[in-house]
C-alpha cells in the first residue's frame, strides 16, 4: 500500500509545473492500472504495512477512488483552459485522493476516523474555491457542520472502545460483540449523516448544486460511500445492538427514499435532480446494510460501486450541457437531441443505468437488495416497489424532458460532444456494464 501512497506524493510536485495538467491525469491513470494489477485480495487483509492493508471491500472502493479522481481531471478541462488556479486544483485533487486511499486502507479504527474527517477539508476547498455561485459558502458550512456535529460522539465512542479492549484493529475488533446502546448510536450516527440518510440529507443537494463538476463527481462517487464503508466495518462488532435497532433506520431510509423520489419528479435543476436521486439510492444501500444479511451486505457494497460510476457520469453530462447553454435549468435544457445529437446516446445509457435497466450492475444489485430487505419484513415491499417505480419515473422525466421539446431560442450554435467528453462518459459507463460479467467478485466476498 505504501508504494501507492509514495507514488502519489511524488506526483504532487508535477502539479506546480506549468503545462503539465494532462501529464498528472496520465500518471494517475498509470497508478490506477498498477493498482488493478494488485488484484490478489481475499476476504482477509492483505498487502499489510504498518497500519495499512486492504481486503475485498477496501479494494473495490480504493479502485473507485482512483478511477473517479482521474476522471475528475478529465472533466475539469475548463479549469485548465481558463487557468483557474489549475496548479492548486491539481494539488487539491491529489491530496483528496491520498486521504481517500488512506481512509479505505486503514486497518485501525482511529486512523480510519482521522482520514475520514480529513477528506472533508479538500472537498470543502473544492466547493469554496471552484464553485459557481456565492451560495457556495453556505453549502460549505452545511457540509462542514452536519459532518462535524455527529463525528465528535464517534470519537468518544472510539476512545471508549480502546479503553475497553486495548485495540483498534478491525480484524481484532471483529472478535468482540457489544450490546451497548450509547456506543451503537455514537459510532453509527456519523456514517448515517455521511451516507446521507433521509432527515440528515439536506447538506448534499446544497453541496452538489454549488460544487464544480469535479466536486460533484467526488461527492457522488466516493464521499457518500465512506458512510457505507464505515457501517460495513463497524457492524462486525455491533451486531447485537444492530439486531435490536436497525429496523428504525431501514424504515426511515425506505420511506425517505419514496419521498425523495417524489421530490425528484418536480425538480427543474439538473444537478439537484441527480443529487436527490443519489439520496434515494443511498436509502436502498442503507436498507440493505441494516438487514445484516449476507445478500444485504454484498448487495449494498456492490450498489455503492455501481452508483459511484453511474451518478458521477450523470453529473458529467449535466456539466457538459451547462458549459454549452450556461444554465442547469430543465426549462432551458430542452431539445438536446437536436442541439447535441451525439450526447443523447450517453444520456440514454446513463439514464438506463440509473433506473437499473439490464444489462447494468444496478439491476443485479437491486434484485439482491429487494430480496434481502423483503426477507427482513414483508411490509418493506410496499415502499421498495414505490421507491423503484418513482425512481424510474423521475429518471425517464429527466431524460425525456432534456432531450425532447423545442431548443431554447437563446442557444444559437450547434455543438456536438468533444472526443474528451465521449471518452469521459465511456469510462464511466464501461466498467459498470462489464463488472456484471464478473459480478461474483462483488457479491460473494463474505
Amino acid at each position: 500500500m505504501l508504494k501507492l501512497i509514495f507514488m502519489m506524493l511524488f506526483i504532487s510536485p508535477i502539479c506546480f509545473i506549468n503545462g503539465l495538467f494532462w501529464m498528472v491525469q496520465n500518471l494517475l491513470f498509470v497508478v490506477t492500472f498498477i493498482f488493478i494489477m494488485l488484484n490478489y485480495c481475499t476476504n482477509y487483509f492483505v498487502n499489510i504495512s504498518y497500519f495499512l492493508g486492504f481486503d475485498v471491500i477496501s479494494y473495490g472502493l480504493i479502485l473507485l477512488s482512483f478511477w473517479i479522481c482521474t476522471l475528475m481531471l478529465t472533466a475539469s478541462e475548463s479549469v485548465n483552459k481558463y487557468n483557474n488556479y489549475k496548479s492548486l486544483f491539481l494539488f487539491n485533487v491529489l491530496i483528496l485522493l491520498i486521504f481517500l486511499v488512506l481512509t479505505f486502507s486503514s486497518m485501525n479504527l482511529f486512523m480510519f476516523y482521522l482520514f475520514f474527517e480529513s477528506s472533508l477539508i479538500p472537498t470543502l476547498f473544492l466547493i469554496l474555491g471552484w464553485g459557481y455561485q456565492p451560495e457556495r459558502l453556505q453549502a460549505g458550512v452545511y457540509l462542514l457542520f452536519y459532518t462535524l456535529l455527529v463525528s465528535l460522539p464517534m470519537l468518544v465512542g472510539i476512545f471508549y472502545l480502546y479503553n475497553t479492549l486495548n485495540t483498534m484493529n478491525f480484524y481484532l475488533l471483529g472478535n468482540y460483540m457489544f450490546n451497548y446502546d450509547l456506543l451503537y448510536l455514537s459510532l453509527i450516527l456519523a456514517f448515517l449523516v455521511k451516507m446521507p440518510m433521509f432527515l440528515v440529507h439536506l447538506w448534499l443537494p446544497k453541496a452538489h448544486v454549488e460544487a464544480p463538476v469535479s466536486g460533484s463527481m467526488i461527492l457522488a462517487g466516493i464521499m457518500l460511500k465512506l458512510g457505507g464503508y464505515g457501517l460495513l466495518r463497524v457492524f462486525s462488532f455491533m451486531q447485537m445492538s444492530g439486531i435490536k435497532y436497525n429496523y428504525i433506520w431501514v424504515s426511515i431510509s425506505l420511506v425517505g427514499g419514496v419521498l425523495i423520489s417524489l421530490v425528484c419528479l418536480r425538480q427543474t435543476d439538473l444537478k439537484a435532480l441527480i443529487a436527490y436521486s443519489s439520496v434515494a439510492h443511498m436509502g436502498i444501500v442503507l436498507g440493505g446494510l441494516m438487514t445484516l444479511t449476507y445478500w444485504g451486505l454484498c448487495g449494498s457494497y456492490t450498489l455503492m460501486i455501481a452508483h459511484g460510476l453511474c451518478s458521477s457520469g450523470s453529473f458529467c453530462l449535466a456539466n457538459i450541457t451547462y458549459e454549452r447553454l450556461g444554465s442547469r435549468s430543465l426549462l432551458f435544457n430542452k431539445g438536446l437531441v437536436n442541439f447535441m445529437p451525439s450526447m443523447t446516446l450517453w444520456w440514454f445509457l446513463l439514464s438506463a443505468c440509473n433506473m437499473a435497466a439490464p444489462p447494468s450492475l444496478n439491476l443485479l444489485v437491486k434484485i439482491n437488495l429487494f430480496n434481502s430487505i423483503d426477507s427482513s419484513s414483508s411490509v418493506t415491499m410496499i415502499s421498495m416497489s414505490l421507491l423503484s417505480s418513482f425512481s424510474a419515473a423521475s429518471t425517464s422525466y429527466f431524460y425525456a424532458d432534456s432531450q425532447h421539446g423545442k431548443v431554447f431560442s437563446g442557444a444559437y450554435s450547434f455543438s456536438g460532444g468533444k472526443i474528451r467528453e465521449d471518452l469521459l462518459l465511456f469510462l464511466h459507463r464501461c466498467p459498470s456494464k462489464y463488472i456484471i460479467l464478473k459480478s461474483e467478485i462483488c457479491l460473494f466476498w463474505l
